[in-house]
Order: C-alpha cells, then structure tokens, then sequence
C-alpha cells in the first residue's frame, strides 16, 4: 500500500511540474 502512495504522489508532482513548465496545455 505504501508504494502504492508514493507512485500516485510521485505522479501527481510530475502532473504539476509539467504544469508549471507548460501553461498553455491548460
């Protein structure tokens, strides 16, 4: 279960970053 935690908090971190990087996606 933790892995579990970690990759879904991993990918919503990248989910942001690639937001902040890209804000015309959005």
């Amino acid at each position: 279960m933790i892995w579990l935690t970690i990759g879904v908090t991993l990918f919503l971190l990248g989910y942001l970053l690639v937001a902040l990087l890209r804000p015309e996606r959005f």
